[in-house]
């Protein structure tokens, strides 16, 4: 099973949306979820600003930020 992270913020609605999409397609899916607080880490708060959430595989490529790109993610899922 992949684990994906989503970087995000603790008061981030788009990040909460996001993680909400994300749970409903998990075991459809077949991955696990875990969130870091980019706030917790000065040098993740530098690499990702504002552009929260953002959503990566365990190879730390990028699969989507913002809102959920399911195509982005089958496709990505689909590699792995």
């Amino acid at each position: 099973m992949v684990r994906l992270t989503v970087y995000g913020r603790t008061y981030c609605h788009l990040c909460e949306d996001m993680l909400r999409a994300l749970e409903s397609l998990q075991h459809e899916l077949h991955f696990t979820v875990q969130t870091v607080d980019v706030d917790t880490d000065p040098a993740l708060e530098a690499r990702y600003g504002e552009r929260v959430p953002v959503l990566v595989d365990p190879d730390e490529h990028e699969i989507c930020h913002f809102f959920l790109d399911l195509t982005a993610l089958t496709d990505r899922l689909a590699v792995r």
